[in-house]
């Protein structure tokens, strides 16, 4: 896939209003797709979509493989006779601008049980047989998937490392007795993964007829509690009781005197070679099959990662070692051609990095808000960008826009001032026409600068384990004059997704001063 310029709103499903209680892919989606299209906009960009667990974090998933059973819409369901009216209608009353996931997660999983126990007991033939389908094509992750979810639930939620030896050693004679006796609820696991990619297939196709590419996020790393590591322990840096020797994170830099330590474990790289990369084709195999493009999180950890010992509290004491760098790319360009990739090469960007970046022809990721803290010299001014990068006002890490514009320092709000030649009063919006206006060919805002909102509506504090991932749009925010000023902002910039005919609305209908 060729990149052309465009551009888009990231936003997770989670964030989509709704009366359940968090955003799901249902209707609500299939509307959001609608307005995007409808403003010239053609790119979406989500998080992961993966079953999240402990703390909701998108980017420490039980799986790199499933898909997040919290995200199937219930409306769906009833659609399709799984749920009943009752069931769709008999609400708990849940937060509209917040995700209260304490609240959520109980619900929408008596929800989905309900829907399995209906397909259980009516004949719902067709459903029936692409359910067997499904199983069949997906069997390489989905039986390992299904079953580590069953045997964590039957163990009170607790990590796979916490389980008896027998099954956390994958004995084969355990595994196979727990099977027999919980041969049901592995099924459910299994079918609530059928219902998500089934449910995501129809909003793919969607987005797919309104000419909307969805870009999705694979984080270079994967949570120790995964199906992935229980399954493929040979893949990481594991001791005898399953728990990881080293570790990964980032060392001490600007942002944290201490490193940010992560946690999660590290690849053996060379058993990933050995087998020809094997499980990441399959990972990277899976993820498109849901998405167009795709985010590479923490690209340097390709080229070079900080290994941190796992007895350490902090990120302080580690050290560099080097990733699996050109080879690796080199073995997926081979199996499955060259990938339509965004590199996230932010943070500490040595020469290496840069170096695989570009031999692999991958934009980089701008990001504004980075942008007015040096002088003309920041690689993140607009006026330094090459054609082949991705510019954001800010990511899910960030602070928003005007979040941000509000506590920085007073220096760096005049420099950015002075740079975007306006008055601040619309921060949000003055970033948004910068990243639009330049080269780069992708321009992307998360929707909470495109609303304008502050701190309030911040989705992550990196390093923070607990009260992030929660905001939700308000069910109002989809105005007209939102639309009129997108579609504008498409037009003037060479951004709109159609012919670039002229939008039928005037100038001073948008809110830019003449």
């Amino acid at each position: 896939m060729k990149f052309e310029r465009a551009s888009g709103i990231l936003l997770h499903p989670t964030s989509l209003p709704g009366p359940y209680g968090i955003g799901d892919i249902g209707p609500k989606a299939h509307a959001w797709i609608d307005f995007l299209a409808s403003t010239g906009s053609s790119l979406w960009q989500v998080l992961p979509l993966g079953p999240t667990g402990y703390g909701d974090s998108p980017y420490q998933c039980f799986s790199a493989f499933a898909g997040n059973p919290y995200l199937i819409s219930p409306e769906a369901l009833y659609a399709e006779g799984l749920l009943a009216r009752d069931d769709v209608l008999d609400l708990p009353s849940f937060p509209v601008e917040r995700v209260d996931y304490g609240a959520v997660i109980p619900y929408k999983v008596e929800l989905l049980k309900r829907a399995h126990r209906r397909f259980q007991e009516a004949p719902f033939s067709e459903i029936a047989g692409a359910f067997e389908a499904f199983k069949d094509a997906a069997a390489h992750w989905l039986d390992d998937f299904a079953l580590f979810m069953t045997i964590k639930e039957a163990h009170g939620g607790g990590s796979w490392v916490e389980w008896p030896a027998p099954l956390r050693n994958r004995d084969g004679d355990a595994l196979q007795d727990f099977r027999e006796a919980h041969g049901a609820d592995i099924e459910r696991q299994a079918f609530w993964q059928f219902l998500f990619y089934r449910q995501w297939a129809d909003l793919r196709e969607h987005a797919r007829e309104n000419g909307v590419r969805i870009i999705g996020d694979i984080p270079i790393f994967v949570a120790h509690d995964s199906a992935d590591v229980w399954s493929h322990s040979e893949l990481f840096f594991l001791d005898d009781e399953g728990q990881p020797t080293v570790v990964a994170g980032v060392p001490p830099d600007y942002f944290s005197p201490v490193g940010q330590l992560w946690g999660n474990p590290l690849y053996r790289w060379e058993a990933h070679a050995q087998d020809s990369y094997a499980w990441w084709l399959d990972r990277l195999r899976a993820v498109f099959s849901l998405v167009d493009i795709v985010r590479l999180d923490h690209f340097r950890g390709f080229a070079g990662y900080w290994e941190v010992p796992a007895e350490e509290e902090t990120a302080e004491k580690g050290q560099w070692v080097p990733g699996p760098g050109a080879v690796f790319f080199e073995v997926v360009e081979e199996a499955l051609g060259h990938l339509p990739i965004i590199a996230e090469d932010l943070g500490e960007i040595t020469p290496d990095v840069i170096e695989l970046r570009d031999r692999f022809k991958l934009p980089g990721m701008k990001v504004l808000v980075f942008a007015f803290d040096s002088g003309a010299e920041n690689e993140f001014l607009p006026h330094n960008f090459t054609p082949n990068c991705v510019v954001y006002t800010g990511t899910h890490d960030n602070d928003t826009a005007r979040g941000w514009y509000e506590r920085t320092e007073e220096e760096i709000r005049h420099y950015a001032r002075r740079y975007l030649a306006r008055e601040g009063r619309d921060i949000a919006w003055d970033l948004i026409r910068a990243a639009w206006s330049s080269v780069a060919v992708f321009a992307l805002a998360p929707m909470q600068d495109i609303l304008s909102l502050g701190n309030e509506a911040r989705m992550n504090y990196p390093s923070t384990p607990s009260g992030n991932w929660g905001w939700r749009m308000s069910p109002q925010a989809l105005t007209d004059t939102l639309r009129t000023r997108l579609e504008e902002i498409n037009f003037l910039y060479g951004r709109h997704a159609s012919a670039r005919e002229e939008p039928n609305n005037e100038l001073g209908s948008v809110g830019y001063p003449p």
